[in-house]
């Protein structure tokens, strides 16, 4: 597509689910940038998360108190290398999915990161915390529409996440989740269990996000540099009082994701990028509109790829 810096681009970041034992340390070893923002996140938390990160083991990082900090900090670590390579790049919009919205609310600078992994940990403990008071687990139905899978979780389970076309997640306890899942089959899809501690985004983390909502209210939050995109609502967070609420609701509230993609595109974004561990969202775009061009930074290589449609010399856009 030649250069992304004339482009509408906008910068996506994944969620908890993407994290593997080895990110973040290609960038960390050869970006300064990525590198501050470990050093940053250790300050803050008190414990080395790079090691976290870069050596596991993968039990501890997949906790949902350790995965969910990691997860932000290597994703504002390759933001950082990405904006020190391409300081011109034409950002019109941020999202993230559930875990992801607060590094896209830190890239718009709605929150400073070390608020932001503060206010993760946090969350982290409190959505473990209920985990384990209401255990339950969630499920990917795969080959359904949503409506059928509203249809058939109706008064039984949570639906969670909206993927994309024909990828649905759902949330609720063991005895139910077991239950839904012939239905799922007759009806033609696929049940594949997820390997989460919890029942995520349903009112089984009630008690996490009443008292998440304290933390939020300590915070300092301004009015996003550019526009982030909700997953909560696909309502554009322009207010710290907006973005306040999602981050509180988003706890207990499935994830709209498809709906916030297709916001974004109707917002004229035509190039995404995803920054941060993995290409699962890069997967879900290709299924949510394949005419869309996304392009990933997670390590130096993808990062060099990236950069190829960005001449960074030669753009004068406004950063």
């Amino acid at each position: 597509m030649g250069s992304l810096c004339p482009e509408m681009v906008g910068i996506i970041f994944p969620g908890q689910g993407s994290q593997y034992v080895g990110m973040g340390k290609d960038l960390y070893e050869t970006s300064s940038h990525a590198r501050r923002v470990f050093e940053s996140a250790e300050r803050s938390l008190g414990f080395n998360v790079a090691e976290l990160c870069f050596s596991g083991p993968e039990r501890s990082l997949a906790s949902t108190e350790n995965c969910q900090p990691a997860v932000l900090t290597v994703s504002i670590a390759c933001w950082e290398a990405l904006k020190d390579s391409a300081p011109n790049l034409n950002v019109k919009m941020t999202a993230g999915h559930s875990l992801g919205e607060f590094s896209s609310l830190v890239a718009a600078q709605s929150i400073t990161f070390k608020n932001a992994i503060s206010l993760v940990r946090k969350r982290g403990i409190l959505m473990a915390g209920s985990a384990k008071e209401n255990p339950g687990g969630m499920i990917a139905v795969i080959g359904l529409e949503k409506e059928k899978v509203e249809e058939i979780c109706k008064d039984t389970v949570a639906v969670a996440n909206f993927n994309c076309p024909g990828q649905t997640v759902i949330s609720g306890n063991a005895d139910a989740l077991a239950r839904i899942t012939p239905r799922i089959k007759q009806a033609g899809g696929k049940a594949l269990p997820l390997p989460v501690s919890g029942a995520f985004h349903s009112p089984f983390m009630e008690s996490a996000a009443e008292s998440f909502a304290g933390e939020v209210k300590k915070m300092s939050i301004s009015d996003p540099r550019v526009p982030v995109v909700s997953n909560v609502s696909a309502d554009l967070l322009t207010t710290p009082e907006a973005v306040a609420e999602s981050i509180t609701r988003q706890i207990t509230s499935p994830v709209r994701w498809e709906e916030s993609m297709r916001r974004m595109i109707a917002e004229g974004i035509d190039t995404f990028i995803e920054v941060g561990p993995g290409k699962v969202l890069s997967k879900l775009l290709a299924r949510i509109d394949k005419g869309i061009h996304v392009s990933r930074v997670e390590d130096k290589k993808t990062l060099e790829e990236t950069l190829v449609h960005c001449d960074i010399n030669s753009c004068h856009c406004p950063a």
